[in-house]
């Protein structure tokens, strides 16, 4: 898995911290450039690169746990 995580919880969990990241960081930008700084990285890293390599892991992420669940059967 590239952009997977092991677990959906986990990767949901990254989700919402670089969304909330990411939207805070823009927010900030016309304010002051400091927290857009700081946060624009953080979300970049917890999304794994862009919103859309999130969804790709996502899907990984739920496609490995439906492989697993079959495999144990």
């Amino acid at each position: 898995m590239i952009f997977g995580n092991r677990t959906l919880w986990r990767h949901l969990l990254r989700g919402a911290l670089g969304f909330s990241a990411l939207a805070e960081s823009l927010a900030t930008v016309n304010t002051t450039i400091w927290p857009t700084l700081v946060l624009m990285p953080f979300a970049l890293w917890m999304l794994k690169g862009c919103p859309v390599c999130w969804t790709i892991g996502l899907f990984e992420t739920v496609a490995n746990a439906i492989h697993q669940k079959l495999e144990r059967e």
